[in-house]
């Protein structure tokens, strides 16, 4: 008598169970001053909560913490910041703060002097100015965000898509043999919002698709690759 053993499930045997599209917005460089409007959000409430005016020495406060935000904003914005850039960078002002911390300490007199110029400057500003700051800004990032509406890209199982205009017109590339390029090229704006740039190969296009700035960019590779991934196993044939 014989016993009826019960078939094993092969992972070849089970269903193919598709993700869901994966949505890519490439963003302008303006999105990364967002620290600027946290600074001058900040700036706003100690002026209003204080009950300061520009011309009270309190002022001098929050006008120093946003000029800092907003110097240091622009620098990141205007320039690129690779990793051995950036380690570069680091070494120098280590080495420029060590430099000054050994000049002040030898001589005590110069710091006095330069604590003299510092307290002689005084930026301020009034509440309505930090206030009118952060609204238009916050204006500007609600416009960026609805024009990337009309203008994403969408990587489905087997197709990519491109939707653009306010018709919502829409492009289609072959998917399956599409290839993905990640570039990180400035560390400070992947700190800032995890973005970088995607360059996208279908298989039948000659010109690379170049999308820059797009947020959580590690993710959003990762979900694309276990996709495709999942879509080889899907058209690898039968073996019967």
């Amino acid at each position: 008598m014989s016993e009826e053993t019960p078939e094993e499930s092969t992972p070849e045997s089970e269903p193919f169970q598709p993700t869901g599209p994966v949505f890519l917005v490439s963003y302008p460089k303006i999105v990364f001053l967002y620290p600027t409007v946290i600074a001058a959000i900040f700036g706003t409430i100690f002026m209003y909560v204080g009950g300061y005016t520009a011309e009270h020495s309190a002022a001098a406060i929050p006008g120093r913490i946003f000029l800092t935000v907003l110097m240091i904003n622009l620098v990141v914005v205007s320039f690129d910041f690779p990793r051995t850039t950036s380690l570069t960078w680091f070494f120098a002002i280590v080495a420029v703060c060590i430099g000054l911390w050994m000049l002040f300490t030898f001589q005590p007199d110069l710091l006095a002097g330069v604590s003299r110029v510092l307290n002689q400057i005084h930026p301020s500003a009034d509440a309505h100015f930090y206030l009118i700051y952060a609204a238009g800004m916050i204006g500007l990032f609600i416009c960026v965000i609805i024009s990337r509406r009309f203008d994403y890209w969408e990587v489905r199982g087997n197709e990519l898509l491109h939707h653009h205009g306010f018709l919502s017109d829409m492009e289609r590339f072959a998917a399956p043999n599409l290839r993905i390029d990640k570039e990180i090229n400035d560390v400070f704006e992947y700190l800032l919002l995890r973005s970088g740039r995607l360059i996208l190969h279908p298989s039948q296009e000659r010109r690379a698709i170049v999308l820059e700035n797009v947020f959580f960019i590690n993710q959003k590779e990762e979900k694309i690759t276990k996709m495709l991934g999942a879509l080889q196993v899907r058209l690898r044939p039968d073996g019967h």
